[in-house]
């Protein structure tokens, strides 16, 4: 396995273990690790510059989330998404999307508006760089995540888009695609300054499931 990891900085205020936990999840997100691909605790543990011991660590704690699969008598391999895999997530995320955007039109500020309205101008000037676009895509959904104003939430929304981060691309890649999505960011957005609780919940879980729907059509053309 040639090496995808960079060696751990000790001068990092977090626990060794959270950092190895991190490092290794990054990869697997960003598909630096295959689906599939066995995960050898030595070999890891070489490439960060760790001991085995925080390795084996942050391997259990990706299998809680879902990223490692432990397969009796072989050892911890990355875990493969198939497309039922994802149609659980996106039906779990489109109603937790709609309660965050529900929250948020009761509970953002006017500075937080504005930070909204800044999203919108920033995906349109991305240009064609789909790195750009994603990454401004995850800044749109976490500022709402961020005004909902529910740490419990933030944290499970987040986890669940982790899960199938490294399919964006491949989503927001489908011709028409990017501008319908702009164009259902900006009624979010129009429902949540106008603080209407219903509307923003709606847009939102209509929002996914318009997401899911492309990825998977996406999936399927790939496979075809």
């Amino acid at each position: 396995m040639e090496s995808r990891l960079v060696p751990i900085k000790l001068d990092n205020y977090k626990p060794l273990r959270e950092m190895v936990f991190e490092s290794l999840r990054e990869a697997i997100i960003l598909g630096r690790l295959k689906p599939g691909e066995r995960l050898m605790e030595i070999q890891l543990a070489e490439e960060m510059g760790v001991s085995r011991t925080p390795v084996r660590e942050a391997i259990r704690k990706l299998e809680l989330e879902g990223f490692v699969a432990m397969v009796p008598r072989k050892g911890a391999y990355v875990a493969g998404v198939t497309v039922k895999d994802i149609a659980d997530v996106f039906e779990v995320r489109a109603a937790l999307e709609g309660l965050a955007a529900g929250l948020a039109a009761e509970r953002i500020t006017d500075e937080e508006m504005d930070q909204l309205e800044m999203s919108l101008v920033k995906i349109n000037v991305s240009g064609d760089d789909i790195s750009a676009i994603v990454e401004v895509d995850s800044t749109f959904h976490d500022l709402i995540y961020k005004t909902s104003r529910n740490h419990r939430l933030l944290h499970i929304i987040t986890l669940l888009a982790e899960q199938i981060f490294r399919f964006r691309m491949t989503s927001l890649s489908q011709p028409g695609r990017l501008k319908i999505a702009i164009d259902e960011h900006k009624k979010i957005v129009e429902a949540i300054c106008d603080r209407n609780v219903d509307l923003a919940q709606h847009l939102a879980r209509e929002h996914m499931e318009n997401a899911e729907q492309n990825l998977l059509d996406a999936l399927r053309e790939e496979e075809a």
